[in-house]
């Protein structure tokens, strides 16, 4: 896949290397030359001067072409500004934003732009979000066979409930994660734009139910 970042300093240069050892091919904007230093020599991305909510500079680093949009520069308003500018002008599903301000993200969240604050902040993390495939592992049981694992939705499943989920993936999904706070779902609990899904499941069973979750749901799951 294709992927557009906004912002070369420390968390940008990491994500754009990160998701070029994944096979990815990358883009990054820059208002500042010289903040392209921090790529390693071997970077075979585009490297593109401009502002990363400009429309040319965006079309430059082939956001037209894009699977996913990272604006991770050193301003909230600027981040927010590309990120709706991403989501909303090009119809880029897979978009993220950095905030410094957390009480913010809570609100940008609300607009359908996923985003995360820096105290939570990691490259890899970012990476979770923008790939559809991606799936997180955060618990292993002792003998290895049970995970407790953060999977990445189609935006098909959103409105669908979290009970039409575990009957398609065989399952169990243990939280979610909505506009910052954990939440444990009920039967009637239906899947909103911007949930983070934490799963478990059986170890040997996680790439099927990774695949079941990265497609929208079938009609005869109803």
């Amino acid at each position: 896949m294709h992927v557009v970042i906004m912002g070369c300093g420390r968390v940008g240069s990491a994500l754009a290397r990160g998701l070029e050892k994944l096979d990815h091919s990358v883009a990054i904007i820059d208002r500042d030359p010289g903040a392209f230093r921090r790529l390693a020599a071997e970077f075979s991305g585009t490297k593109v001067t401009g502002v990363g909510f400009d429309r040319d500079t965006l079309l430059e680093a082939g956001i037209d072409r894009a699977d996913a949009f990272a604006a991770v520069s050193s301003g909230d308003n600027s981040n927010i500004i590309a990120a709706r500018v991403a989501r909303e002008t090009f119809g880029i599903d897979n978009v993220v934003a950095r905030i410094y301000d957390a009480n913010r993200a809570a609100v940008y969240q609300k607009l359908g732009i996923p985003t995360v604050a820096t105290v939570r902040w990691t490259a890899d993390q970012v990476i979770r979000r923008l790939i559809p495939e991606g799936v997180l592992s955060e618990w292993r049981d002792p003998s290895g066979k049970v995970v407790l694992a953060e999977v990445a939705l189609s935006p098909d499943w959103v409105g669908e409930r979290v009970t039409r989920l575990e009957q398609a993936t065989g399952a169990r999904v243990a939280l979610l994660t909505r506009l910052g706070d954990g939440m444990l779902p009920h039967a009637q609990t239906l899947v909103q734009e911007g949930d983070l899904v934490h799963v478990v499941v059986e170890a040997a069973r996680l790439p099927e139910v990774t695949a079941v979750c990265a497609n929208p749901p079938e009609e005869s799951e109803a």
